[in-house]
Formats: structure tokens, sequence, C-alpha cells
């Protein structure tokens, strides 16, 4: 099979992509298979990896993201495609990515049902017992990084209320409040609890409140996740974290914009849930360039991509959990492996000119059908 890997876009607002869909050693695991991997010049360069790399590893070099879309039968990339390039996509292309649909534009779905093209969302491919195997790779480094973030922005160079999230002897600690208690929330606990603050996590099911208990063994606060308790927990948050995923849907908003309003003036947000919405009402998506923004005296980092900020980490982390699919597929075809891997055929989006994503379809109120009647 010919794969294609383009260089991530900027969209009008500049946001970059640092991230690059596969490493050097995944397209050597690829061309060593016999597949052809064709990628854009300059595609590895803010994860540190030179073209020089990619063709020692059987990869071709293309000066044309036309050629490398036009060429290749599958492409496989970090985030959707932006508008500039819709034109590239070609009838039948299979199409592998965080493609968010929930928040993406109604014209790039349209696009893919008119041109039968099979977009398959790296963030709702599901394992047997539910977890979301590329997603959590990411998730393992946004939650890491969401306390790294608010150390920072509760400095008072940028604006925070000039306090460190440890505290000192004679000092308290910083209460940092997490919304959901999945992957993204164990690893801001993690990284939280490593420099001292004082954490409260919040989620509606006890079963992963008790998971947490376990894990930290009782040095974090839990709580469900009711409006009264939320709404009370948030007017002590130095750090508000949003951690909260419902699976290839919207983020129902949890934090009201009243509830932000009696927050600590200088308090920091990080909503990493904003990929799929946000679970704050006052959030809006932001730039790696302009990340930030205060509203009502709460600093607002809304950041979708933040892992890209490491973008070599991220790129090894994605190609350890996406190569396995990647390869399946280019060996077997995508019909055959939908057929024989049920919660595989879960990340499938659209496929055949149809819908086959439930909550896509309500959402866009497109036509509807289970990705078993098309295959």
């Amino acid at each position: 099979m010919n794969i294609g890997i383009p260089k991530e876009s900027r969209d009008a607002q500049k946001i970059l992509e640092r991230r690059v869909a596969l490493t050097p050693a995944g397209v050597k695991a690829l061309v060593d298979r016999g597949h052809e991997v064709y990628v854009e010049t300059s595609a590895g360069e803010y994860s540190g990896f030179s073209d020089i790399e990619y063709e020692k590893m059987g990869g071709k070099i293309v000066f044309s993201r036309e050629e490398v879309y036009k060429r290749s039968q599958m492409i496989v990339k970090v985030s959707r495609p932006m508008e500039e390039d819709y034109d590239y996509l070609c009838e039948g292309h299979i199409l592998f990515g965080f493609l968010h649909l929930a928040v993406a534009p109604k014209r790039f779905i349209e696009i893919l049902l008119e041109r039968n093209i099979t977009a398959i969302g790296y963030e709702i491919i599901e394992l047997p017992d539910g977890r979301l195997p590329i997603l959590q790779a990411m998730s393992e480094i946004a939650g890491q990084m969401a306390i790294v973030v608010a150390a920072r922005y509760l400095q008072n160079e940028d604006g925070g209320r000039g306090i460190i999230l440890g505290g000192i002897p004679g000092v308290p600690p910083a209460t940092v409040v997490i919304l959901g208690a999945g992957v993204v929330g164990q690893n801001a606990i993690r990284a939280a609890l490593g420099l001292g603050a004082h954490v409260m996590v919040l989620d509606n099911n006890i079963d992963k409140l008790r998971e947490v208990e376990k894990l930290f063994d009782k040095r974090v606060e839990t709580a469900i996740a009711s409006v009264y308790n939320i709404e009370k927990a948030v007017q002590f948050a130095d750090v508000l974290i949003g951690a909260v995923l419902i699976h290839g849907a919207l983020t129902p908003k949890l934090v009201t914009e009243e509830m932000v309003k009696k927050m600590k003036p200088g308090s920091v947000i990080i909503d990493v849930s904003i990929d799929q919405g946000g679970c704050v009402e006052t959030s809006r998506p932001t730039t790696i360039a302009n990340p930030v923004f205060v509203k009502h005296g709460v600093i607002h980092y809304c950041v979708p991509n933040m892992a890209s900020n490491v973008a070599r980490t991220a790129t090894h982390a994605l190609t350890n959990v996406s190569l396995p699919y990647i390869l399946e597929i280019a060996e077997r075809g995508f019909p055959q492996v939908a057929k024989e891997n049920p919660y595989f055929s879960k990340g499938v989006y659209t496929h055949a000119g149809y819908c086959t994503n439930k909550n896509i379809a309500e959402i866009f109120n497109l036509k509807y059908k289970k990705i078993e009647e098309l295959l």
C-alpha cells in the first residue's frame, strides 16, 4: 500500500502542530513489509527528525503536499486536515488521525462523505476493556503537562496569584482541583502530588474515585462531580484542570460562567477537554503562539494540541500505539480488519459515503449507518 505522511498544517490563526504522524523507525517498519511511504519534506522538523533520517529508513521525500495525497491510498496525520488541504483529499482515501469531528467544520465532514473517504479517529479507537489506546498515550502527556503549565501561569510574571504549587514550610501549597479521574486526571494527580500540591479530584464514576484513592494511598481528596460539589471546589481552586472525556461526543459544560466568576483572581484554568469542546463554559480554543486569555480575572489555558509542545516525546508515543493499526490495514486491507475487530471499527467516523458514528450523525444531522452494514 502507498502511505502518505503530510507535514502538519497551520490554520488561519497560525496554530502550529509540531508533531509528525510517524518516526523514521515507524516508516522503516512499513517499508520493510513492502509498502511505499511518502513523507512531505520537513514533516519531522519540529519533532527533531530530518528528511535524511526518513530517507535512510526507506521513506520517499516529496516536495509537494498535493503529491503526498495524490500518490497515497492511506493518509496518516496527527490532526485533521485544514481547509487548505481539502482539495487534496481523494476519492476512497483512508484517513487516519486525531480528527475530533464533534468540533470539526461541517464542510470537512461533507467532503469525507462526498468523496467516500474512510475516516478513522485515533481518539475513538477502543480496546475490549473500553480503553482508548491511541488517545491514552497523548492523555498521559497532557496530564503531566497540565501541572507544568499550571506552575508557570500561577507566577506573577504571567498574571497569576504569585504562588508556588508545592508551598514551603509555614506556607500552604496550592489547591489543584481536577475534573475527571481518567488518564489525564490520574497523570495530573501524579505530577501535582510530586510537587507537593493539595489535590482534589471529582468524577461521577465512584469506581474511578476508588481507583484514585488506592493508587495514591488516600493522599487525594475525592468527591462525586455533582453541581454542588463542583461549585464548592472551584471556589477554593488555585488551579482547575478540565479532564473530562465523552467518547466521540461534545464535552458537557460542567463549570458554568457563574462558577468561574467566583474563582480567586489570578487562578488558572487548564481545559484539557477543549479538543472536544471544553468542560468550562468560558473556555475557547487558544493556540501555542497565544495559549492564554483572561476572563473574570481567571487565566484560561485552552490549547487543543498541548502535547505538541513536547513534539519528540509525543511523536515517539504516537508511533508506538498507532503503528500496529496502520500496519494491519496496510497488510490486510481496511474491510477485513474492520470485520474482524469490532473495537477498531468503533474508531471509524465515515465509510463509503455514510456517517458511521451515531454521535456525529446526531450533532450534524447526517444519515447514519452502522459500519457492519457497509462492509
